[in-house]
């Protein structure tokens, strides 16, 4: 197999997985900070049109489409440019497109930014670092020099 292909494999999985652990856990403490309202839990299970799926399972396969991508981008960078990388393309890119793209495909108004734009950005930049994480974990990353 190709390394790019790979990677990317790796990076889908890898983001999978940090949205589930990371990300998600995350938002689980902000409902029990009162950041997020409890209307709006850790792990929903609500479906999600056109397929029905489970909120949770969609988040996590976006997750996985967005590390698929940026691994072979950010596997080049080394020691804290590797995390930081993760950190600020994930507390950066992620929220701007979830505010600013995502809604007005789907038809719906650009929502209310503060606090959520913040709390997006926290959420996201962790998912940043569970996918860092499982590719250093994998060595799929090149290691610190």
């Amino acid at each position: 197999m190709p390394p790019m292909a790979r990677l990317s494999i790796l990076g889908f999985v890898g983001g999978a997985l940090a949205v589930l652990i990371f990300h998600q856990s995350l938002w689980f403490l902000f409902n029990h900070i009162g950041l997020i309202p409890p209307e709006r839990p850790a792990w929903p299970l609500y479906p999600i049109p056109p397929f029905g799926v489970p909120s949770v399972i969609s988040k996590a396969f976006w997750g996985g489409v967005w590390g698929a991508v940026l691994a072979p981008l950010l596997s080049r960078l080394r020691g804290r440019a590797y995390w930081a990388g993760w950190i600020i393309i994930g507390a950066i890119a992620l929220p701007l497109v979830g505010f600013f793209v995502v809604p007005p495909i789907k038809g719906e108004p650009v929502p209310e930014l503060w606090p959520r734009f913040l709390a997006s950005m926290m959420l996201n930049g962790s998912w940043g670092f569970g996918t860092a994480l499982f590719l250093r974990l994998v060595r799929a990353a090149r290691p610190a020099k």
